[in-house]
């Protein structure tokens, strides 16, 4: 990722406009749009505690005998217990554990849902005393590493090994709480789900066998903020770290082969410029309201996956690092830290002179 603040966001090209641009130097750029990726990793840790276990022992699969899968209870649970690779569940979330998906249910994948399913995985046919009946309930930690000794490798054969591991999907678990545990439930269930910044599965449309992965947010979208750190999306209206303002398919520039980070940033510099202009409706608005343009670039793995789309993003960079709080759309009226922007003075055309001395002969350009 690069990040660039512009003193003059004139048209790209223009020498002028690239001579009075303030260029971040690409350590700086990358240490602090590397909190992005900090509040990702953030969001697996919490995907182990938000994205598995029951509230009702009948709301996954059990395997209390050598007959195979079986399942009781309502017919959400019937659902859920029947559901195989392909399969995609929804369900309302609260912040309640004991009655968090009680509703959930298979939908089609073409409608909003929160999991697609990739595989389940049989506990009871793993030698040992782990997940012996009587066995101790594993805790979120254990489940949380199940998740990647079985689904990463299952979520990768389920996309034919195109599965990008950078991109806006996640490799999600479901597991027995610890009552249904107790009442001999064995089984793990494998899937991708859409998490935010924080781990909370997003509604997702469409099946991931059919979608670009790339970790793009739709334009206008604002990402919130907690201690300079990017969130979970949020109105505009409320304090965030960023705003997107547009989406840059790579694969229009770059049809064959896979592009350096330095040619997609070649590529990037100038055209989310433009379309950053664009967006805000002027080509000073981004220097008048004192906020950094940056983008993210494709690495060699995600390029393979299939991923091939970028966002420029508008924010404020702290000197410090992380984010500074914005409040308000940048295509409008904002405040930065609860203050308005206060516009840099204009630099002026050429090389600025002095004013001559009284009686002296007057300064010229190269005089």
């Amino acid at each position: 990722m690069e990040v660039m603040s512009t003193s003059d966001p004139a048209e790209p090209g223009n020498p002028k406009a690239r001579r009075d641009q303030r260029t971040v130097t690409a350590p700086v750029a990358r240490r602090g749009l590397a909190l992005i990726a900090i509040g990702a990793v953030a969001a697996a840790v919490v995907t182990l505690f938000v994205s598995g276990g029951f509230s009702q022992p009948e709301k996954i699969t059990t395997h209390a005998s050598d007959s195979g899968p079986a399942t009781s209870g309502p017919v959400s649970a019937k659902s859920f217990g029947s559901a195989d690779p392909g399969t995609c569940l929804q369900w309302t979330p609260t912040d309640d554990p004991e009655t968090d998906r009680q509703d959930l249910a298979e939908v089609s994948c073409a409608e909003p849902h929160r999991f697609e399913v990739a595989q389940d995985i049989d506990l009871t046919a793993y030698p040992g005393i782990e997940f012996a009946p009587g066995s101790a309930y594993p805790g979120a930690l254990r489940f949380g590493q199940l998740r990647d000794e079985h689904c990463i490798t299952v979520v990768d054969d389920y996309l034919a090994t195109k599965f990008d591991p950078n991109g806006k999907f996640s490799v999600g678990l479901m597991f027995p709480s610890q009552s249904g545990w107790m009442a001999g439930e064995r089984t793990l269930r494998c899937g991708i789900q859409q998490s935010s910044n924080t781990g909370v599965p997003q509604e997702m449309t469409g099946s991931v066998l059919d979608q670009d992965q790339s970790n793009v947010w739709d334009v206008g979208t604002c990402i919130g903020i907690n201690q300079n750190v990017p969130a979970d999306p949020v109105d505009c209206s409320q304090a965030h770290a960023f705003e997107v303002a547009s989406i840059v398919d790579l694969q229009q520039q770059f049809p064959s082969g896979i592009p350096s980070e330095a040619d997609q940033d070649a590529y990037l510099e100038p055209t989310c410029t433009a379309t950053v202009n664009t967006y805000l409706g002027s080509d000073t608005a981004l220097r008048d309201k004192t906020l950094t343009l940056f983008w993210n670039t494709i690495d060699v793995t995600s390029w393979l996956a299939g991923s091939r789309q970028v966002t420029c993003s508008v924010g404020k960079e702290l000197d410090e690092g992380g984010f500074a709080t914005i409040t308000g759309s940048a295509k409008g009226d904002i405040l930065i830290n609860g203050q308005a922007p206060v516009p840099p003075p204009s630099a002026p055309d050429g090389r600025a002179l002095p004013t001559p001395l009284p009686g002296a002969a007057p300064i010229t350009p190269g005089g």
